[in-house]
């Protein structure tokens, strides 16, 4: 292990109690989508605290901290906003007291993914603290609406914020691996229309529910034809809710629709995923069904609406990226072993940064991904100090110093 590794390694463990209390400040504040604004003043104090040169908020109400003013640009990001705690009665204590039991901190959050905006939070002192940083104006970005809406926040970023990285580290968890990519996906709508009547003569009529219900068959079928990509995985698709109108409780549906997951492995696109949901409507026996995209139009904390297509496209990092041998190099390097590099099963804000933008991207996150959404969420505490290593070693490697 080089010098400048081994500096890392034993700062990342020094700053290993203050970067769980700081997870823990941010688990103790609940940040629902488009309710994140109490938790991002905690962010905004904790990175001011430890010394980032500007600490600013953007009209999405996402919070960017910046160290250094290299002519080169990376940036880190996190997602701060959770999902709720769903059945409290699944946890075994309350999901926003933080407690630190078996070498792990446990709360809503801890893992999907406040654990990583504390880890890089950190290695954001460390990187100033010992020099590593000559090339890069680096931004640590913790992101709002990820789990309403994957991706606004980083359109919002590229676009009206003029953030334009040469390269970013996603830091959702990934179990202390290393990922390259994950599919895309995009929430298609299924609509028909038929003809009300009475329910006593349901003859009269003609029953969109029926013709849902047909269509819904083969959108069945189709998924067992979807694309299959030796490193993503195979395309699905799912119906993931049914909804119909009628005059009344007796009368016959006159019009009936169907949501779909739609999850894109790499050559897939939105053009190609739409021709075959109406291939399939066209093999139940209506052409003429309404097949369209969904829009996502809520307003963030801010007030501010920034209306985007629900389509968010699959991103792969090429496995001959220098971007990936110096993530591998300074992983090997401070940790002390080879990673695992693999992919997601869930999706990120690499729909934007690389999906839509073209920004090469990878991950490594605290915490395992299985517990993301679940009940007594927690993140090893010895993840949060070696996250923070890596991001450090990672600078210190894109910047010849390793």
């Amino acid at each position: 292990m080089s010098a400048i590794y081994k500096t890392i390694q034993k700062r990342s463990k020094e700053l290993e109690q203050e970067t769980t209390r700081f997870l823990a400040d941010m688990v103790r504040t609940p940040s629902f989508s488009s309710k994140e604004k109490d938790v991002i003043q905690v962010i905004k104090k904790e990175m001011e605290k430890v010394g980032f040169d500007e600490v600013r908020i953007d009209g999405l109400g996402s919070i960017i901290g910046r160290i250094g003013k290299g002519s080169r640009v990376v940036a880190f990001d996190a997602h701060i906003d959770t999902v709720y705690p769903g059945d409290k009665a699944q946890w075994t204590f309350d999901p926003f007291q933080p407690k630190i039991e078996g070498g792990k901190i446990w709360g809503r959050g801890t893992v999907d993914q406040k654990g990583g905006m504390a880890s890089m939070v950190y290695a954001g002192k460390m990187i100033k603290e010992l020099g590593l940083n000559e090339q890069f104006t680096i931004y640590f970005t913790g992101t709002v609406m990820e789990e309403d809406c994957d991706g606004l926040c980083w359109q919002y970023l590229y676009k009206e914020e003029k953030i334009k990285p040469e390269f970013a580290v996603i830091t959702e968890p990934t179990n202390m691996n290393i990922y390259r990519g994950h599919r895309g996906r995009m929430e298609i709508r299924v609509e028909v229309k038929g003809r009300s009547c009475h329910g006593s003569a349901p003859e009269r009529g003609d029953n969109a529910i029926y013709k849902i219900s047909r269509i819904a068959l083969e959108i069945e079928k189709l998924n067992e034809r979807l694309r299959n990509d030796p490193f993503l995985g195979k395309g699905t698709v799912t119906v993931t809710e049914v909804r119909s109108s009628s005059p009344s409780l007796c009368a016959v549906a006159d019009e009936a629709g169907i949501h779909l997951d739609r999850r894109l492995t790499f050559g897939e696109t939105k053009e190609s995923a739409l021709a075959e949901v109406r291939d399939a409507a066209k093999r139940a026996g209506y052409p003429d069904a309404n097949v369209f995209v969904l829009n996502y139009a809520e307003a963030a904390y801010t007030g501010k609406v920034y209306p985007t297509e629900k389509y968010f496209p699959t991103w792969v990092l090429d496995e001959k990226s220098p971007y990936l041998k110096n993530a591998v190099d300074a992983y090997t390097g401070v940790l002390g072993k080879a990673p695992l590099v693999d992919k997601w099963t869930f999706s990120t804000n690499g729909v934007s940064i690389s999906g839509m933008y073209g920004v090469p991207c990878l991950g490594l996150g605290p915490g395992n991904e299985v517990y993301a959404h679940a009940p007594n969420e927690a993140c090893p505490v010895e993840h949060l100090s070696g996250a923070a290593a890596f991001y450090a070693a990672l600078i210190a490697s894109l910047n010849g110093k390793a």
